[in-house]
């Protein structure tokens, strides 16, 4: 089955990325709760709810962007965070983000976002398909790192 269909667990019960259907968890610190909170992050967002998106933050939360972003960098705390998306998609009428994928290792969790962002006076949508990864710890989001490749979010968990 390999490596990824052996340790990751797929939670939208799709085919994983090797064609295999995966069924088996590592043991693992994340739980349910946590995939969970990080669909109602992504939903959250996608309203524009920046508080409801950040409600399950951790104090130190951290954001590491990617390299190809405006103002790449390393970002700490929910302000700091909210203000680089903020700052991010500005020029945009409409960004939605969609989780499609969930991989999980220890206590970070890769997941397979399309974003789909409309510009300010445009009827042209841009589709990024990309990787984040996210890195639990009390239950709360402690790091986000944007991957503009998606296997780059899966080797970044040790699943490449």
């Amino acid at each position: 089955m390999g490596q990824l269909g052996e340790r990751a667990l797929r939670h939208n019960r799709a085919t994983d990325a090797i064609g295999q259907k995966s069924a088996m968890r590592d043991t693992s610190q994340v739980s349910q709760a946590d995939i969970e909170a990080l669909r109602a992050g992504y939903e959250a967002f996608n309203r524009g709810d920046w508080e409801a998106a950040l409600q399950g933050a951790h104090p130190d939360l951290e954001l590491k962007t990617a390299d190809r972003v405006t103002n790449p960098g390393t970002y700490r705390g929910s302000d700091e965070v909210r203000r680089f998306f903020e700052d991010l998609f500005e020029p945009f009428e409409q960004v939605l983000t969609e989780p499609e994928q969930f991989f999980e290792r220890g206590d970070r969790i890769a997941v397979f976002v399309r974003v789909r962002s409309r510009p300010r006076g445009s009827s042209a949508v841009v589709e990024n398909r990309i990787g984040h990864v996210w890195t639990m710890r009390d239950g709360k989001v402690a790091r986000l790192e944007i991957h503009p490749e998606r296997q780059k979010a899966l080797e970044a968990i040790g699943l490449g």
